[in-house]
């Protein structure tokens, strides 16, 4: 058997792999669990394993991952300890561990310079200049992610308690917010209180709708967001020098570009391909042959 490539995104739900052959070409595909290597680094290994081992079967092959030089995308590679478990524990030929920004950006633009951003949950911006990247923002909910799906989730929560208060006119958004909690304050503080960032982002696609039927609360939440999304792109460009692809993605990646700038919006492109692709692409350039490589 030759060498093989395998890319992985590995991420809080399902860990995905893709199987590339010495050429660079995907032949296989696999999918497992969970692979958050922070809260759960064994399992997140035994999904890797088990994901990597799945894209060998679908490519019709007996699995060998120690044939197999692979990059791994996951959350939290900036953390070393954890990092350090898990690459001494991978069983792969030779393997590293990049973000699972790093993998987006090299989906998305290819080897060219440009820039993304990921805005879910929360928000991370990357941009690649002259072989270089640089990161913005991403410092989490407490002191970052704005325009997140968690930080405009938590402002419809903050919007409700405004309303119920008085102190800003009550809308449908936010009748239907405390609508949620029993049209009790006490209970929303009570949830906000333990609420974690995925909790509050559970509440966002109502944002999202509200603001659709013009909602004056929703599209003031919402024009805040793109305020922040607007002032991360403009620094990202700043350092692309405006050259490039410019890519938004991320759950609320469609949903954001008629609330963003003009000049966001026209510059705008779809990502040339998704962040797995871009974990095996990576893979081969950093472990491929010469030829491979180019």
């Amino acid at each position: 058997m030759g060498d093989y490539f395998i890319g992985i995104d590995g991420g809080g739900t399902s860990c995905r792999a893709a199987l590339a052959n010495g050429a660079g070409e995907i032949v296989g595909r696999g999918k497992s669990g969970a692979s958050n290597i922070l809260t759960d680094p064994d399992t997140a290994l035994k999904h890797i394993t088990d994901a990597a081992r799945f894209a060998f079967e679908n490519a019709g092959l007996v699995p060998d991952l120690a044939s197999a030089a692979a990059t791994l995308g996951l959350a939290g590679n900036n953390v070393g300890d954890a990092v350090s478990y898990v690459q001494a524990r991978l069983p792969f030929r030779t393997s590293d561990i990049v973000s699972d920004g790093v993998i987006a950006l090299q989906g998305a633009i290819g080897d060219d310079d440009g820039a993304i951003g990921i805005v879910g949950t929360g928000t991370v911006y990357i941009a690649r200049h002259e072989g270089t990247l640089h990161s913005v923002a991403g410092w989490g909910f407490q002191v970052s992610d704005l325009g997140s799906g968690a930080r405009l989730g938590h402002l419809a929560l903050q919007e409700s308690l405004l309303a119920y208060d008085r102190i800003h006119p009550m809308t449908e958004l936010s009748k239907a917010i405390l609508a949620e909690f029993g049209n009790d304050p006490e209970n929303v503080v009570a949830f906000a209180r333990l609420a974690k960032p995925g909790d509050f982002g559970r509440h966002t696609p109502k944002v999202f709708e509200f603001a659709q039927r013009g909602d004056e609360a929703a599209i003031r939440i919402l024009k805040a967001g793109a305020a922040d999304i607007d002032q991360a792109l403009d620094a990202v460009s700043s350092i692309t020098k405006g050259r490039g692809r410019l890519c938004l993605l991320g759950g609320l990646a469609p949903l954001y570009p008629q609330y963003l700038a003009e000049r966001h919006r026209l510059r705008l492109s779809e990502p040339l391909a998704d962040a797995l692709t871009g974990a095996v692409a990576l893979a081969v350039k950093t472990h491929g042959p010469a030829e491979v490589r180019v």
